[in-house]
């Protein structure tokens, strides 16, 4: 998972700082709209809606909004005709990439992925290509200098997380799915900051790039989180911090 955390921390800093709200806006209603119609409407016992209604309360996205979004995913209100996607497919050096979309219409979105991935020196791949180098666990990322290794540690592994480890100034830490909730609100108890959290899809494996295609699978990443369609992506890639740092300053 090396570079990811690094690229995931960087993000959120840079993102603090863009004005993209609407954006973020968007893609939040999105999740919380698909999240509510696949796993009902009650946050208590959805934990994906709850981590969806979470960060459209930490965007400050008003109460009204989160109620509508929920209630067109439960049917109670009319609403737009969204489905979960996924697509695979590899980025420069062969790196993985894994994708999930919510989407009214298939054949517009796989058309834009498939050109963002031949624009950055990718290609598109079919089902199954690369889902087997990922597994699903719930991910989360704190900055080292918020957390001695010991205490994370201890708090992960008593909330039913499965391990913690070094990458770089971060620390990413790993759980299970359904242990995800819990290791969350036990490190929010303590006090320790939370840089990324999510339910995701993680790399049994990294791909170590530098130079140019370190910096065309940086560009890959950026245009296909900006694309309002793409909930989620994941890549297997290892980039040094400073690398990325650097493609995320210009």
């Amino acid at each position: 998972m090396s570079g990811h955390s690094k690229w995931h921390s960087i993000k959120h800093k840079k993102a603090a700082i863009d004005s993209k709200r609407g954006k973020a806006f968007t893609q939040i209603i999105k999740e919380i709209t698909v999240a509510a119609r696949t796993g009902g409407g009650d946050v208590s016992f959805n934990p994906r809606l709850r981590l969806a209604v979470d960060k459209a309360k930490a965007e400050n996205m008003p109460k009204d909004n989160i109620e509508r979004a929920i209630k067109k995913g439960t049917g109670e209100l009319e609403g737009f005709n969204l489905e979960d996607v996924s697509y695979e497919g590899y980025g420069p050096g062969g790196v993985a990439v894994y994708i999930e979309a919510t989407t009214d219409n298939r054949n517009r979105t796989v058309g834009e992925v498939r050109h963002l991935f031949g624009k950055y020196g990718g290609n598109l791949g079919e089902t199954g290509s690369v889902g087997w180098m990922f597994d699903k666990k719930g991910y989360l990322v704190v900055e080292r200098k918020d957390a001695p290794e010991e205490t994370l540690l201890e708090i992960v592994l008593d909330a039913g997380g499965e391990d913690v480890k070094e990458d770089e100034s971060n620390w990413e830490i790993f759980t299970p799915p359904e242990a995800f909730p819990a290791v969350r609100d036990a490190l929010k108890v303590k006090g320790i900051p939370i840089a990324v959290e999510e339910l995701g899809m993680i790399p049994q494996t990294s791909v170590k790039l530098e130079g140019k295609q370190a910096h065309q699978m940086l560009k890959l990443m950026e245009a296909l989180e900006e694309h309002d369609d793409l909930t989620n992506v994941w890549a297997n890639f290892d980039i040094e911090e400073k690398e990325i740092e650097a493609a995320m300053s210009k």
